[in-house]
């Protein structure tokens, strides 16, 4: 018996939770200077509830060539990385309305 997604009820192979909660997310790209004058790139407003952000993480540090971290529900990438992080979401399937940078 497969496993069942507690908030859509289908199995975890089919579950569109995610795809549900893209939609209804607020989602802002910034960046910081942080000790020693580095920047830092900060992802903020993405649901923890819906969506896995270690996996998200992982994935953006992935395509970006970077480090990163997931604190306080927020992501956090070494350098300055804004504009390829929009462009990956949308190509993730955000809409760019929702996305301010």
């Amino acid at each position: 018996m497969p496993d069942i997604c507690p908030i859509c009820g289908l199995p975890k192979e089919l579950c569109v939770c995610e795809e549900i909660a893209i939609p209804e997310q607020q989602i802002k790209i910034y960046t910081s200077r942080r000790r020693f004058g580095k920047l830092m790139t900060v992802i903020e407003g993405i649901n923890s509830n819906d969506i896995e952000l270690t996996e998200l993480c992982k994935m953006l540090k992935s395509k970006c060539a970077c480090g990163g971290t997931v604190k306080k529900g927020k992501i956090e990438l070494q350098g300055k990385h804004v504009e390829k992080v929009k462009n990956i979401l949308v190509n993730m399937g955000y809409s760019k309305e929702m996305i301010r940078t």
